[in-house]
This record gives structure tokens, C-alpha cells and sequence, in this order.
């Protein structure tokens, strides 16, 4: 059981094995680079077998992508953990640091086997997508700054605002015209994959799904292979309710938790919002629901959970 506690520039490991029945640990470090990651899966190989051999890690996005492509490659088991799932199951905890970090995550690897399922890279074209989807969301944000320069034309004087007019409309030209490329790359992707064609295609076919959340749809479960069903992806995307009660005393109301993936409830928002004014059967539920008194938010988080419903009976149909 190996636990690894990830950075920029080195990995903290920790290996956890028994000896004559009693628990004992290794430590070391190395750098994060691909001759070190082969070197140190190289040494474990020579003194385990491959089925024994379990490398343990948080998910901590770009700089665990050499490891994982590394153990992907030489068909070891890896398991990546969310952080905070870490974090809360070592209780009380005074101290922090990266040698302490990978042992409690060789701990945790080990106490919570029952929970175990093996990790996988994304395929390379879902792994284009999200960084390509990365890169839009970067270049809409600054355009929306640029923009708002305009605000000042109204404020200040002409010759004043002459200055940073032309700048202006240069980095904003150049904006536009990385969207439309980055836009146009991700289509490419799409269209060089019959399976992520006929999976977009299906997608839009739900009133209210745009193409954007199509593609976010399928970055955030690897082309719906991450999930069983949509009330998983529901807890992933922060609209499934939960309730808050606790023996005679407390009983508060069934609420959404906050743990969630912002991005995906931001557009599943939309995309209720879209469905009820177009989809003659939410529109319908939606109204009556409001009839009878429920809440509009509520109401609108009900027509989120009904899309991510539509949305796995097309694609598993």
C-alpha cells in the first residue's frame, strides 16, 4: 500500500506493509518527473507483485496527471482520492506536513478498502475537451473585463479615453477571434469520435442541454463512464436535496449540500431556466408546482434533477 502526498516539483511516499504480522512504513522522496515516477514503480515491481502494489493519491489535477499516466502505462491499480475526503477521515489532527500527509493517505488507502474502485484516465479526446473548455472559460473571462472599459466612454473626458480606445478594441478583436478557434477545436474533437458525435447529438436532442453543457456533461463523467446512474451525477452536481434532522430536536429543512461541481450546477441552472419556457411538459410541471405553493427555486433545482434523468435515458438507451 502506497500512500503519496503530491506537489508542484516532488512526491512524498510512504509504503505500508506488513511484517511478521505487524504494521511498518517506508519513506521517501522523489521528484515529480517521469524518470523518477518509473523508477520508484521499477523498485516496488522488483519487490512486490503487481497485485499487492496499490498506489494511493488526492486528486490534485495537473501535477498528479505524470503519475497516473505512469501507472496507467505499466497497468498498476491507482486509487485518486478527493482531498477533502482525506482531510475529514483523520479526525482530530494537530500539525501538517507532507511526510505526515502521504502516510495518513497509505492509512486511509488501507482502512477504507471496502470503498475501493480503481481510478482511470480520462481518454485524450475528453482530456482535449477539458482543456480546451478550460481555455474558453479563461478567454470569456477577460473579455468580460475588457469590456467593460466601454463603461468609462460616458465618464471621462474624449481625449482621455482616446488613449485606450484603440488598445482596447485590438485585445478584444484577438479575444474574439480565440474563442471562435477554441470553440472551432472542440467541435473537431467531437466530430473525430463517432461516439462523442452520437453522444453530443443525443444530448442536444433534450430541450434546454446547449452544446456547452453537452461537452461539460461529458468532461465531468468521461463520457458517462463514471457514473451508474443520474442521481450519482445529481450528488456530483450539487442538486440532489438532503435532509438535516437529528432525533426530536432538530429538524431543519432538506436543502442541497454546497459540496459540488460549481461549474456543472451553474449550467444545469440554465439549462432549467431554457426548459421551462420551451419544454411544453416542464413548463407545465413547473407552473403547477407554483400553483401549489413550492418555492421557484425549489421548483427550478426539481427541473435540474429531471434533465440529468433525460439526459442518462438518452445516452443509455
Amino acid at each position: 500500500m502506497s500512500g503519496l502526498d503530491i506537489s508542484k516539483l516532488k512526491l512524498d511516499v510512504t509504503i505500508l506493509y506488513e511484517t511478521n504480522g505487524a504494521a511498518k512504513t517506508d519513506y521517501q522522496v522523489i521528484e515529480n518527473k517521469d524518470k523518477s515516477i518509473a523508477q520508484l514503480v521499477r523498485t516496488l515491481r522488483k519487490m512486490y507483485n503487481s497485485e499487492q502494489i496499490l498506489f494511493c493519491f488526492e486528486d490534485t489535477g495537473v501535477y498528479s496527471l505524470p503519475l497516473a499516466c505512469c501507472l496507467s502505462d505499466n497497468t498498476l491499480s491507482y486509487w485518486q482520492v478527493p482531498a477533502i475526503e482525506i482531510k475529514r477521515s483523520k479526525g482530530i489532527c494537530r500539525g501538517k506536513s507532507d511526510k505526515t500527509d502521504s502516510k495518513d493517505i497509505a492509512l486511509y488507502a488501507y482502512s477504507h478498502m471496502h470503498k475501493f474502485r480503481p481510478s482511470s484516465l480520462s481518454p485524450k479526446s475528453i482530456q482535449k475537451l477539458r482543456i480546451l473548455f478550460a481555455e474558453r472559460e479563461k478567454i470569456l473571462r477577460s473579455l468580460s473585463s475588457f469590456e467593460r472599459t466601454k463603461e468609462n466612454q460616458d465618464y471621462v473626458p474624449k481625449e482621455v479615453f482616446q488613449c485606450v480606445t484603440a488598445i482596447n478594441r485590438s485585445v478584444l478583436s484577438q479575444l474574439h477571434k480565440a474563442l471562435k478557434l477554441t470553440e472551432t477545436k472542440m467541435m473537431e474533437v467531437i466530430e473525430s469520435e463517432q461516439q462523442l458525435k452520437q453522444k453530443s447529438e443525443l444530448l442536444l436532442s433534450i430541450p434546454g442541454i446547449g452544446m456547452q453543457t453537452a461537452i461539460y456533461l461529458m468532461i465531468a463523467t468521461k463520457a458517462f463512464e463514471s457514473f451508474d446512474n443520474w442521481r450519482q451525477l445529481a450528488c456530483y452536481a450539487g442538486v440532489a436535496p438532503f435532509p438535516y434532522q437529528s432525533g426530536t430536536s432538530i429538524h431543519g429543512r432538506t436543502k442541497v449540500h454546497p459540496l459540488a461541481d460549481k461549474k456543472l450546477k451553474s449550467l444545469l441552472n440554465m439549462c432549467a431556466i431554457v426548459a421551462v419556457r420551451y419544454d411544453k411538459e416542464l413548463k407545465a410541471y413547473y407552473q403547477r408546482k407554483l400553483t401549489e405553493g413550492k418555492p421557484k427555486m425549489l421548483t427550478i433545482n426539481n427541473v435540474r434533477c429531471k434533465l440529468l434523468g433525460r439526459v442518462f435515458a438518452v445516452i443509455i438507451s
